[in-house]
Order: structure tokens, then C-alpha cells, then sequence
């Protein structure tokens, strides 16, 4: 099968288009192409949907990150050997994959190669390995990973601001545009092996954040999981970033995004909820987020480690070898360890600053205590890093020369690179393990060092410990690192206080050895059932469970650039087309029309706070009104006299006021009552209770009405507001047990009104009046934007199959926004709105001209 070019995928980069050189040798695995779906965005022509069956049957696992699971070596005749990477977590997680599904890798290599040997080397990872890897030109990838990612990204991660250059550097919009380019080019690997209708995607970190976007631009209903490995930061530092919303509108086209911590989780829903004003539900144990029809599944769950690969290591010889040798080296001490890269976050000073507060504090360990300190080179580079190197070995000399003597150093600074036996040979020997990191994604040197502290019997014998006998291990970790919360038999510790930090390693090597033994139990029987096999395992059947509805949704794609995202709604669920329902209305006789005005209507722009109509909402709504086929009728929650008010000049218009408590069916008629209500006593009950809330919660509103009381909290922090909201619909619930009334929450608002009031009796009152009349209607419109609009579209689909309508009426129920809905059509916003009552308003009246003589017809087209 031969390939297809996939050279014109959304280019979401501006500025001078990326080249790639010449064209590469393609893949015989391709992309099957099963029909377009409809198109809503210029380059949708190219989308993809799942309607259709693939050809392929086995399921595949396409697994995207930054780098390929592969060493590469080049040999003295210059020829490339390649080799799995056991170390990679990416190679690691196959475990938690079933056998029967196929695995493949899309991802860069860690070294360069040359362009006359790409074609060759990429053919041979995809036959020996099932790996494509994304060659990026040198300069592009050290603006991609070392500009963007590590200067911007990271320590934006980590809770660092660019507040000076020297702090991790401004945005830079050519590292950003840099970061889009090599995520195109990862989008287009994927590409080359994808079946969208089969293979599942699961894309790993930061790095790759826009990825989804590109993917589900191309593929509206690929199944598409996203995992992050790092920290997600607070709203408040991460809404500091000019690309915050291009970043989470980008994650949220995946199906399933996962996090280590539910603080990590807590905080993307924060910055969904603050940034794009979308709130999440929990529903049986899963937390989702609604996006355009599409649920954004959300999971939290820390990786664990390959613990086979650590057992290896552990029966090597080698590693019996060592820590026999380490054994006498530290004969008659008491080993603390410490092992982390040498960057910013890991706190190393922090730990040896505590661990100097411990010796002055306790002479008596002098001599007896030994912390060990593994500095693993930094993944980054920059000034920053030089500087904590230099702090590190300034503080190393100093304790050592204070508290050292003849054949003892309290700190023991191993920065050079060791083997892995070597490490695990530490492990084994420290009685305590210190991770005092200020910021970390995950951390997983616990997890090793609780599965080494469980040894084996070729170990223990070497140690002189008991084979039958209980195995002990101490943790003091980092309240701030994503493996804390999983181990909860650990000292956690605030690592800047460098006073907790040294009682609490005091209080680690002073413990009996009975409660060494029941925390190291609690964390072996934690860490050995939740590996990176567990995790992995997980984290598919979710992917799955999330991709479960792909099938039967209809996909539209929508929006440009980095706006771009999928709406994914039920097949009898369409957009409302102007030419369709203008080609209805043409050919009816007796219309009735219900608008929503709040939110649907009563807005033109996002910025926009007026709600007082337009001068063009007006004309729209006064022309509707003076075609005799037409009975229309405004909906809203506001008052009749400010109603009456606005819309004073239009005579024959029908209002409802307060949601059709009141009623009016035109100017000349008289405000009726839907329901009747003679005791407003509850009053004096409710809106104490809701000035109680609105003077503790800034921002919030209380709006008094004949009938009801509206509290409300747009304004207000969102978070806050809603936790009120839910605190208050509670207060009042139970204060107005025994009261005639309702009480409901809305959005952004909780209102008390009479029982029995919605918006559905208005338009079961306009249906029965224009039946009471002889005009049974053979057209009906309703429009609506949120869930008290309900009531209104639950009552006009209900009446098809009723007296109140016209055996042939076409019903065009419309909700804007909401989805889903009980409407049959939607459509986006209030522009989209304007523009079909436009139309609708010139057919009535290019009819009202067809029908005048002609004469008359001819000088009012003069006059117009």
C-alpha cells in the first residue's frame, strides 16, 4: 500500500513555513481514509472520520514522546547499531499493553544523523523495532527543547516566573513558533502509521502539548490519550503564559488526560474553569470535562516502576560485588542517601544545609552518620545550573571541613556518572532515603529504593541479614514531589525548613525497628502491586473506556489555528443551516417563534456586558413581527418593565417576563400570570440568606423581581462563586422546606422562584392560543441557550404528535451553545443567531413585496 503526503496538515506556525528538505521514503503501514465528514473550517476537506469499518483488524497502540526507546551507536566503519532503551519508561510500559495488540513508536533520537542515511535508518527502526522516528534539524530542536520547553516551559511547570531574563528567560515568540513546528513534525510521523479508525494514540508530556490538535484536526474521532509527567502549575502561575489558552484548548482535544496527582488534576480543571469558563463533573468515580459535545475524560494515577528490571540488577554479581565493598567502606555508620539530577528543583542544598543543622544539633552523630549524595547530571543547561553545581560543592566543603575528620566525611558527593548496579549497590546499604526536591513531577527514586531495601537472598547473605527475617527502610520525602502522596508511611517534610528537614532525618534513624519495618511493608506492598505494567494497564482500558462512543458520534471540526477543536454530537443532532430553514419558512403560512433573549440573544460579542438590544436586534425582531403569518414571542428572565421598556416600538411582539411567570401577548394586551400565586412571605426568608452570601462573596449580585430572587455570581472568582452557590442552594433549601417554591441552580446564578414556573409553559400558552385562533401552526421556531430553555424544547417536540400543531409542521427546536440538548438543531453563538432571523426577515419581506400591486411594489424598492 502506498502512502499518501500528509504536507498540507494544518499549519498552525505563522511567519515562513518550515522546510524539511527532500522527500523521505514513506512506510508501507498507511492512514485509511473513510469518508469526509461535513466540513465547517476551510481546511476540513481533509478531515477524517470513523464511520466506516477499517480493513485492519489488530488493535495498535501508537505511543508518541520526545524520544524513541532506543541507543544508538555508531560504529568505527561508520554504520549505526540501534538497541532498546530498558531504562526509557516509554519501552518499560509494553508490560501493562496485552501481547496481542501492537505497539508502535514515534520519536526522536537522541543522536544526529545525517541526512543521506534518514531514509535507511528509518526503514530499519520501523522493520527491527516498530519505531518512526522524527528526524529534527539541529538548530529547530534546540530552540524546541533546550528554548522553549527548558528556558519557558519547565520552570513555568515548576512554579518558576520569568520575572528577570536570568530567571528562566521571557517569551520568546520564535522558541514558541519553534515548539509548534516540531510538533507538526511529530503529527506527521504519526500520520504515516496511524488507522484512524483502529489504533489508539497515547502521547507523552510536555513537550508534545499541542500535539492533540494537529491529530484531531486531522483526525476528528482518533482515540487520543495525553499524559503529563511533570507538575501542572496553580492558575495563578500558569495564566502568566501568553499561550495558556492555545495550550489547554490543545489538551483538551485529547479524549483522556492524565496526571500523577490529583493536585496536578486539580489545577488544569482550575485553569479550564478560569481561563475557558468549562466546569467538570464527577460521575461514578470519573471526573470529565464537557467540550463541545465531547467528554474530556480526566485520570490520576502515578507511575510506578519496572520492578523485573530492578530485580535483575539486583541478582547481578557485580551488584553483590559492590555492596560488599560498600559495606566495609561504611562499617560502623549509618548511611543516608540522596539521589538527583543537578538542577534547581531537586533542593540538594536544602538537604545539605538540614543535614549540616543535624550535626550541630547532635554531636553525638558525628562520626556515625554519613549522607550520600548522587548527583546525576542536569537534563538542562544554562547559567542556573552552574550555579547550583557551585553552591553544592561550596556546601560539601564547608560541612565536610567543619564536621570531618581522620577517615570520616559527613557528605560523600559522587557526581560522576555511575552504573546502574552501582546505584541499586547504594540502595541497599542506605538505612534511609532523603528525596527533599522543592518541585517535581513524579520522582520515582523512592519506588527503586523500597524495592531494594527488599533485597534477595544472595544480598542478605552478603549484608548477614536473616532470610526469613522482616526487611526495614526509612523515607523522608518532599510534601512537593508527585510520589508523596502514594507513600504514605514516609516523614514528609517542607524542604524549606531546614529545622523539619533535620528532625525529621533525626527522627528516621532514631525509630524502633518494629516501625522500620511496618512502613517498609506498607510501601513494598504499594510500590510491587502498582508498577509501570499496573499503570500502563490502567491507563489503556480508561483510553478505551473514554473512546467507547466514537463510533456513533458525528464529528465537526471547527475554528482556526490553535482554536481549532471537534464537536462531536449524536447523528440526529445538526447544525441549523440559514438556507434550510429559510427554504421551511418560505413555504409555511403560520409560524409561531419563540427567542430566548438572555443569553441567546442579549449579547453580541464575548467582551460585550450590555444586554440592553441592539437597534439591529430590534429591527430583526420588529420585522419578524409584522409579517401577519408570524406569532412571535420573546422569553426572559427579566422584568416586564424593563421589557416593556426595550421593546416599546414593537407592537405585535409577545412577551414573557421571569421566565413565564409573566405573560403578555402583545402591546395592547394586558400582563397575565401563568401561575397563580397569592403568598410572597418567603421572601422575607431568602433574601437575608442571599445577602448573607452576596457580602461574602465579592463580585456576586442579588436581583429582586416580582416573583422571584436571582443570586448571582459571574463576576465573582469562579471557583469561590461555585462552592457558594452549592452552599447557599443547600441554606436555602433547607430554610424553604415548606414553601411553595423552587429552588434551582443555573448558570452562575441560584434562584427562588414559584413552584411550577418555567419557560415551557410559555410556549405551551403560545401553542394553545394560536390553535384557540384557527392558526394551527405548520412552522415553529424556539430558541434557547441554556438548561431552563429545556422546558421550552421539551414542549415543541412533544407537541409534533399533537392537536397543537399542523399534521406537516416543521419544527426547528435550536439550542446555542448547549450541547447536548433536547433541541434537534444548534447553533454557536448570538451572530450566528442575527444572521438567520436576518434571513428569515428578508424572506418575510421579499413576500410582503410579491404580494403588493405592482406599482406599489416598485416604489418601495425605489424608496429602499
Amino acid at each position: 500500500m502506498v502512502s499518501r503526503s500528509y504536507s498540507n496538515l494544518l499549519d498552525l506556525t505563522s511567519g515562513e513555513a518550515l522546510g524539511f528538505g527532500r522527500e523521505r521514503r514513506r512506510f508501507s503501514r498507511v492512514a485509511t481514509v473513510s469518508g469526509p465528514l461535513s466540513e465547517l473550517d476551510d481546511d476540513n476537506s481533509n478531515s477524517v472520520g470513523s464511520d466506516a469499518p477499517s480493513s485492519l483488524s489488530q488493535e495498535r497502540m501508537i505511543i508518541v514522546g520526545n524520544q524513541l526507546p532506543i541507543r544508538s551507536h555508531k560504529r568505527d566503519n561508520g554504520e549505526w547499531y540501534f538497541s532498546w532503551d530498558e531504562d526509557s519508561l516509554l519501552y518499560q510500559l509494553k508490560d501493562g499493553i496485552a501481547q496481542d495488540v501492537e505497539v508502535i513508536y514515534v520519536g526522536s533520537l537522541k543522536e544526529e544523523i545525517d541526512m543521506s542515511d534518514q531514509d535507511d535508518i528509518a526503514q530499519t527502526l520501523l522493520d527491527t523495532f516498530k519505531c518512526v522516528p522524527a528526524f529534527i534539524p539541529p538548530d529547530l530542536f534546540s530552540k524546541f527543547y533546550h528554548g522553549f520547553c527548558k528556558q519557558q516551559l519547565w520552570p513555568l511547570f515548576h512554579y518558576m516566573l520569568p520575572l528577570s531574563p536570568e530567571l528562566g528567560g521571557r517569551f520568546d515568540r520564535s522558541l514558541w513558533q519553534a515548539y509548534l513546528s516540531v510538533n507538526k513534525i511529530f503529527a506527521d510521523k504519526v500520520m504515516e502509521v496511524i488507522s484512524p479508525d483502529d489504533d489508539f494514540v497515547w502521547v507523552h508530556d510536555y513537550h508534545l502539548m499541542v500535539l492533540p490538535t494537529f491529530l484531531r484536526k486531522r483526525f476528528n474521532s482518533v482515540k487520543l490519550g495525553f499524559f503529563l509527567h511533570s507538575p501542572f502549575p496553580s492558575s495563578e502561575i500558569y495564566r502568566t503564559l501568553p499561550v495558556r489558552d492555545d495550550l489547554l484548548r490543545a489538551l483538551l482535544n485529547s479524549d483522556l488526560i492524565g496526571f500523577h496527582t490529583f493536585d496536578y488534576a486539580r489545577h488544569f480543571l482550575s485553569c479550564c474553569s478560569r481561563m475557558l469558563g468549562l466546569s467538570y463533573q464527577s460521575k461514578r468515580g470519573y471526573i470529565g470535562l464537557e467540550y463541545y459535545g465531547r467528554t474530556v475524560s480526566i485520570k490520576i494515577l502515578p507511575v510506578g516502576i519496572h520492578i523485573g528490571q530492578l530485580q535483575s540488577v539486583l541478582d547481578l554479581p557485580e551488584t553483590a560485588s559492590r555492596v560488599a565493598e560498600l559495606r566495609d567502606q561504611f562499617r560502623g555508620q549509618t548511611v543516608m542517601l540522596g539521589v538527583d539530577d543537578m538542577d534547581i528543583f531537586k533542593g540538594i542544598s536544602l538537604k545539605l544545609l538540614a543535614m549540616e543543622q543535624l550535626l550541630l544539633q547532635h554531636p553525638e552523630m558525628r562520626g556515625k552518620v554519613v549522607l550520600v549524595q548522587i548527583a546525576n547530571p542536569a537534563r538542562g543547561r544554562g547559567k542556573d545550573v552552574q550555579e547550583v553545581r557551585s553552591e553544592t560543592f561550596a556546601a560539601v566543603k564547608r560541612i565536610n571541613e567543619s564536621f570531618g575528620r581522620q577517615g570520616y566525611k559527613p557528605i560523600v558527593l559522587i557526581d560522576s556518572p555511575l552504573q546502574f548496579y552501582e546505584r541499586i549497590a547504594f540502595y541497599v546499604i542506605a538505612e534511609c532515603c532523603l528525596v527533599t526536591a522543592v518541585r517535581d513531577g513524579m520522582n520515582l527514586i523512592p519506588y527503586e529504593y523500597i524495592i531494594c531495601r527488599q533485597g534477595n537472598e544472595k544480598l542478605n547473605e552478603t549484608l548477614g541479614l536473616d532470610q526469613s527475617g522482616p526487611r526495614k527502610s526509612m523515607l523522608v520525602l518532599s510534601e512537593f514531589i508527585g510520589c508523596s502522596p502514594s507513600l504514605s508511611g514516609a516523614i514528609r517534610v517542607n524542604p524549606w525548613n531546614i529545622d523539619a528537614v533535620a528532625e525529621a532525618m533525626d527522627y528516621a534513624l532514631m525509630v524502633s525497628e518494629a516501625e522500620k519495618q511496618l512502613r517498609h511493608e506498607k510501601h513494598y506492598k504499594y510500590v510491587s502491586t502498582h508498577d509501570v505494567a499496573y499503570w500502563a494497564r490502567s491507563f489503556y482500558q480508561d483510553l478505551e473506556r473514554a473512546c467507547r462512543d466514537h463510533v456513533r458520534r458525528r464529528c465537526w471540526g471547527i475554528g482556526f489555528g490553535l482554536g481549532f477543536r471537534v464537536i462531536a454530537l449524536d447523528p440526529s443532532f445538526k447544525k441549523l443551516s440559514v438556507d434550510h430553514i429559510v427554504s421551511a419558512y418560505k413555504r409555511t403560512k403560520s409560524r409561531a417563534i419563540l427567542l430566548d433573549y438572555d443569553g441567546a440573544m442579549g449579547s453580541t460579542g464575548s467582551n460585550s456586558i450590555s444586554v440592553i438590544p441592539t437597534a439591529e436586534t430590534v429591527g430583526l425582531i420588529n420585522s419578524l413581527c409584522r409579517d401577519p403569518k408570524n406569532v412571535v414571542f420573546l422569553v426572559s428572565g427579566k422584568e416586564r418593565v424593563i421589557l416593556s421598556k426595550w421593546f416599546s416600538s414593537c407592537d405585535r411582539l409577545g412577551l414573557a417576563a421571569e421566565h413565564g411567570y409573566f405573560l403578555r401577548p402583545n402591546q395592547e394586551g394586558d400582563w397575565e400570570t401563568c401561575v397563580s400565586v397569592t403568598d410572597f412571605d418567603w421572601k422575607q426568608t431568602a433574601e437575608p440568606v442571599m445577602r448573607l452570601y452576596m457580602e461574602t462573596t465579592d463580585g456576586s449580585t442579588i436581583e429582586i423581581k416580582e416573583s422571584s430572587i436571582v443570586w448571582n455570581y459571574q463576576c465573582a472568582d469562579p471557583d469561590f462563586g461555585f462552592c457558594q452557590a452549592k452552599e447557599l442552594l443547600d441554606h436555602l433549601e433547607s430554610v424553604l422546606a415548606n414553601e411553595p417554591v423552587s429552588v434551582k441552580s443555573g448558570q452562575h446564578i441560584v434562584e427562588v422562584k414559584p413552584q411550577g414556573v418555567n419557560k415551557g409553559l410559555v410556549a405551551e400558552r403560545l401553542l394553545e392560543t394560536m390553535r384557540q385562533r384557527g392558526m394551527l401552526p405548520d412552522f415553529v421556531l424556539c430558541i434557547g441557550d441554556d438548561r431552563s430553555d429545556e422546558d421550552m424544547f421539551g414542549v415543541i417536540m412533544s407537541a409534533r404528535d399533537g392537536p397543537a400543531l399542523s399534521p406537516v409542521a416543521e419544527v426547528f427546536p435550536c439550542t446555542v451553545g448547549q450541547k447536548p440538548s433536547k433541541a434537534k438543531y444548534y447553533l454557536e453563538d448570538t451572530n450566528e443567531i442575527l444572521r438567520m432571523l436576518q434571513g428569515l426577515a428578508n424572506a418575510s419581506e421579499q413576500a410582503a413585496r410579491n404580494s403588493l400591486p405592482t406599482s406599489l411594489a416598485n416604489a418601495s424598492a425605489t424608496k429602499e
